[in-house]
């Protein structure tokens, strides 16, 4: 007996012994409905719940812009807003977002920023640009290095990095391309400079320090407009990409501050005092001259100092901070 023949076998004898269920008819499909309602009826089908969502999605871009963030603060800080006189960090934050300057569209820009930047400070602080193709094509990603990091220019949160591109597909990129240029930012949190900006996605050269990490992201808040140097915080976020993300406020002394911002958990020591703390602080203070508040993103490997971004509506207005009297300490610094 051949393989084909035994399996063929096996099937027959299970089918005589076990025959095969008819597919129910809708009758039995009410009646079984009817008879036990608890099992079907009040269960919601993965339909019902893909149109719950898009019907509360539809009503939440309806809000007016005040309305939406003022529902959206008390839900993440836990208490309404003042927007008429704004108190803490995160109510003038939110001044920013329905009142924008309107300088952010070109510097919110992840691409167009690095004109600004370049004549602030010089080119060699701009991470390498690889493409910044119109559309990501078959040929583009071909031409691509065998590492790199995929960006958006129109938002936050627009990051794939491709430490192997063997690792990863034409089409999976695409996807994430096509979604991620779909995405109109400003109804994310109705930041509105971010709906003048015209999505595009770029590659940059993957970043890595000299033991082949990536290295943390200092998100430094600068707060300017007095004389003098801004007074500066540092946000660091070590393992960003990892399984071990950590985020560390220090002063411009790099003092470990007990600061908590959004839902990063800090480190139980400090990190060693970087080498080129200095220059991150000078970079910075050079990029936030011309404005109040600013939060410049620097990555520092290896005595090296590369710009990322710049931000001025940090959290949309809506990130919490632990102690919660640092959103009013800082809303004194911000004016």
């Amino acid at each position: 007996m051949t393989t084909s023949d035994s399996a063929q076998f096996d099937l027959e004898s299970t089918s005589s012994k076990f025959p095969r269920k008819e597919a129910p008819l809708p009758e039995m499909i009410v009646e079984e409905q009817v008879s036990h309602p608890s099992k079907d009826l009040h269960r919601p089908t993965q339909q019902s719940v893909s149109m719950i969502r898009r019907f509360k999605e539809a009503g939440k871009c309806m809000l007016p812009d005040a309305v939406f963030l003022s529902l959206l603060h008390h839900k993440c800080i836990g208490r309404y807003p003042n927007l008429l006189h704004p108190a803490t960090f995160n109510e003038k934050i939110l001044q920013r977002n329905l009142r924008p300057d309107p300088r952010y569209i070109g510097l919110a820009d992840k691409l167009s920023v690095r004109a600004y930047v370049a004549a602030k400070i010089g080119e060699k602080h701009l991470i390498p640009l690889i493409s910044t193709p119109d559309v990501l094509t078959r040929e583009v990603f071909d031409a691509l290095p065998a590492s790199f990091v995929m960006k958006a220019n129109h938002g936050s949160n627009f990051v794939e990095v491709v430490r192997n591109k063997s690792e990863t597909s034409f089409e999976q990129l695409q996807l994430l391309a096509e979604r991620w240029l779909s995405t109109d930012f400003y109804y994310i949190a109705r930041e509105r400079h971010y709906r003048e900006i015209k999505p595009r996605i770029y590659f940059e050269q993957l970043l890595l320090d000299h033991s082949g990490q990536i290295p943390a992201d200092y998100k430094v808040h600068c707060f300017g407009g007095r004389p003098g140097r801004p007074i500066i915080y540092i946000l660091v976020i070590s393992d960003r990409f990892g399984n071990a993300t950590h985020g560390d406020v220090y002063d411009a002394d790099w003092n470990h501050l007990n600061v908590a911002i959004g839902h990063y958990k800090r480190s139980t020591g400090p990190a060693p005092r970087p080498k080129n703390l200095q220059s991150v602080l000078d970079i910075a203070a050079t990029l936030c001259e011309d404005f109040d508040y600013v939060r410049v993103d620097l990555y520092a490997p290896d005595n090296q100092v590369f710009f990322g971004e710049l931000t001025f509506t940090r959290g949309a207005g809506v990130l919490p901070f632990t102690p919660d009297s640092i959103d009013y300490e800082w809303g004194r610094l911000l004016s």
